[in-house]
């Protein structure tokens, strides 16, 4: 059994931007689609802007999105300062504020995840 929690920091300005959110979204599939792993998905810093964009139905990336959609969460406080909060609030996704308002990433590796950046 594996445990890992992949952390979208990418924003949503470039084409880079763009593959490394492609790249975390399907290393959290294949972590869910393994029979005995464990994933979490944490949109965090300029990453918290792809939440409204993956939630409309028309865009590129909400099927993969859906795929992970339940073990997908969002950093509280970066919510409020990249402006999405209302967005995210609106799609219903956790917020996470464990530390100072920010998802706790040593609580995670307390918990024997593996954390992996995108």
């Amino acid at each position: 059994m594996t445990k890992a929690a992949v952390i979208i920091l990418a924003g949503t300005e470039s084409h880079a931007d763009r593959g490394r959110l492609v790249n975390g979204l399907e290393t959290a599939k294949e972590f869910a689609e393994t029979e005995g792993d464990e994933v979490e998905l944490i949109f965090d810093g300029a990453g918290t802007q792809w939440i409204p964009k993956l939630e409309d139905e028309r865009n590129d990336y909400h099927d993969l999105y859906r795929t992970v959609r339940e073990d997908t969460s969002v950093c509280d406080y970066c919510a409020g300062a990249f402006g999405v909060a209302d967005a995210v609030a609106d799609a219903g996704v956790v917020t996470l504020d464990d530390h100072d308002g920010h998802p706790s990433v040593r609580s995670l590796v307390d918990d024997d995840y593996e954390i992996i950046t995108f």
